[in-house]
C-alpha cells in the first residue's frame, strides 16, 4: 500500500511538472520567439507585446509558476501524508 501511495504521489507530481513546464515553454519560446512578430502588433504599456514576453513576461510567468508549484506540492504532500 505504501509503495502504491508513493507511485501515485510521484505520478501526480510529474503531471504537475509537465503542465507547468508546458506553460513555461509556451510563454518563453512560442510567445517570446516564434510568435514575436504577430504579438508585436499589440502594445502593452507602450511596449510591443512580443518584446515584453521575450524580455519580462517569461520571467514573470516563471516566478508565478514556481509559486504555483509550491502551493500544488504543499497540497499534494498533505493529500498523501508526506507533509511535515
Amino acid at each position: 500500500m505504501i509503495l502504491e501511495n508513493k507511485k501515485n504521489y510521484w505520478k501526480k507530481n510529474l503531471k504537475y511538472l509537465a503542465i507547468l513546464l508546458s506553460i513555461w515553454f509556451l510563454v518563453s519560446f512560442v510567445f517570446g520567439i516564434l510568435l514575436v512578430d504577430e504579438l508585436n502588433t499589440i502594445r502593452l504599456g507602450g511596449f510591443k507585446l512580443g518584446f515584453w514576453f521575450a524580455q519580462q513576461g517569461a520571467i514573470y510567468v516563471f516566478v508565478m509558476l514556481i509559486l504555483i508549484y509550491i502551493r500544488l506540492m504543499n497540497k499534494l504532500d498533505k493529500e498523501f501524508g508526506f507533509d511535515e
